[in-house]
């Protein structure tokens, strides 16, 4: 009897080490979305030490003439960030932009009711133009739809975007930014269905405020694009939101927003590793509502998602800075964000992950020193290379049931295809804590040529980075692929991207 279960365990442990399998199929003609480079955006707020401190720290050696962290521009460039929002978040309900223009010592400094700060605004509307030009991305501008004014959002667009010979346009002029900025992205309001936030409203009552917001500053530049405040809670009646808001904005809007945080407060990998269903479930009835809304108006022009505020955020919830040190467990949550993206590049067209330094962040700065999160590096391997068309792929692997999560494949996969490189990109995630997943990777069409380069993020579950040691990195080889299949492994608990050479 003690030899039986002698063995019995012996066999149980043994079976613990054998690798899942697995298989994934691609096929380049089978095309469902064009992916658009702003799905790679950031976002920046008043908090904390994400501008002071973070972006724009004048005393440090790394500041350039304009008070700007030149490393922190460099990293932002390198990570590929294509799109910033700014100013916030739950800051700008009470922001007043005209604080924040014109002689610096001449500015009023004021609490800031959304954080408990002071906010001396030493970085306005024209500072973080500049700032975000510098980093190679597009400013979007989120106006105040809780404590501001018709006149506010519309004043704002004519500083940014007028011609010579009107008030607001001179005055830029006057502040020393003669030509105008062709802002092309601006937020009506931030998380305006959250009773935590200033001029919290209800669907309708927002809905009818945006509205004039939107036609006001339509008027003054018919060239931009309106982002109307969508659902920040998922939870609460959130498709009735998101429904009440498109059925009135619908002529103006070219995007509705959504919000999502995910953390592990019970300590649970396998429901940690699946909380993004949960986001590509908010997604796909999203798009529902705006099919179900354009179907009612017979509208030929289209309404998109963008995803502009999402990442891992738990451990420093109520915390006056936010600033939230990651780990591999983290960057696995934070690819599988970006493989919903893309996956979904048909209606998302937009992504901002919060933030962009120190304050829940994919860098820091420490010590005066700039270093990155384990979070940086999936984010800068979607961002260089995931550009083209997302493929439809087919994975066939286990799966698990973790809570109220049923059936979650241990892969994660997306695949895209880019023409411009001839090249297949294959990103995979691998959920599991302990066991790799022995792959066959087969291609449906066309033939994969020399060898696949891999770049692969991986270390323990808990391994964190610092400013003295990256344990957390991607890490990049080559390894020899057949001409329409060949198998790979992937480890336990990692992040994956294969880029593959196709000739056609």
């Amino acid at each position: 009897m003690r030899y039986l279960i002698i063995v019995f365990v012996l066999t149980a442990v043994a079976g613990q080490a054998q690798p899942l399998k697995a298989r994934i199929k691609i096929d380049i003609e089978r095309q469902t979305g064009a992916i658009d480079p702003l799905i790679y955006g950031n976002f920046t707020e008043h908090l904390g030490r994400c501008i002071y401190g973070g972006i724009y720290d004048p005393a440090s050696p790394e500041a350039n003439a304009d008070g700007f962290r030149k490393d922190v521009i460099a990293a932002t460039r390198n990570l590929g960030v294509s799109v910033i929002r700014w100013p916030g978040g739950n800051f700008v309900s009470g922001y007043h932009w005209e604080d924040g223009i014109g002689p610096r010592e001449k500015r009023p400094k004021r609490k800031d009711l959304a954080w408990g700060d002071t906010e001396p605004n030493t970085v306005g509307t024209d500072e973080w133009i500049q700032f975000s030009r510098a980093a190679g991305a597009e400013p979007y501008i989120c106006v105040n739809m809780g404590t501001g004014t018709w006149d506010e959002a519309r004043n704002w667009v004519e500083y940014c975007n007028g011609k010579p010979g009107l008030y607001y346009s001179d005055l830029r002029a006057k502040n020393g930014h003669p030509e105008p900025y062709k802002v092309k992205f601006w937020g009506l309001g931030n998380e305006v269905d959250g009773d935590w936030q200033m001029g919290h409203r209800n669907a309708e009552d927002y809905s009818k405020y945006a509205l004039e917001a939107a036609k006001l500053m339509k008027w003054s530049d018919d060239s931009i694009k309106l982002i109307a405040s969508g659902s920040s809670n998922y939870v609460r009646d959130w498709a009735e939101w998101d429904r009440t808001v498109l059925n009135y904005l619908h002529d103006y809007i070219d995007y509705i927003s959504l919000h999502h945080y995910s953390g592990n407060q019970d300590k649970d990998h396998n429901q940690f590793m699946a909380v993004t269903t949960r986001v590509e479930n908010s997604i796909k009835i999203t798009e529902g509502i705006i099919n179900e809304v354009r179907s009612k108006y017979r509208m030929k022009k289209p309404i998109y998602i963008a995803f502009d505020e999402y990442n891992v955020w738990y451990r420093a919830w109520n915390e006056a800075k936010l600033e939230e040190h990651y780990n591999m467990q983290d960057a696995l949550v934070v690819a599988m964000y970006l493989n919903v993206f893309v996956r979904n590049a048909h209606v998302v067209k937009m992504a901002n992950m919060a933030q962009l330094v120190n304050v829940i962040a994919p860098m820091m700065v420490t010590n005066g020193k700039l270093w990155m999160q384990p979070t940086y590096y999936p984010l800068q391997l979607f961002a260089q290379h995931c550009k083209g068309k997302n493929l439809s792929t087919l994975v066939q692997c286990d799966r698990y049931d973790a809570g109220e999560f049923k059936s979650v494949p241990w892969l994660d996969v997306t695949s895209v295809y880019n023409e411009a490189q001839q090249e297949v990109v294959i990103n995979v995630v691998n959920r599991h804590s302990e066991k790799a997943v022995e792959t066959s990777l087969q291609n449906q069409y066309g033939k994969w040529t020399g060898k696949a380069i891999v770049s692969e993020v991986n270390a323990g579950l808990a391994d964190e980075n610092s400013e003295k040691e990256q344990k957390v990195k991607a890490v990049t080889r080559e390894v020899a692929a057949g001409e329409t299949s060949f198998n790979y492994t992937f480890p336990a608990h990692s992040f994956t991207q294969l880029r593959i050479k196709v000739k056609i």
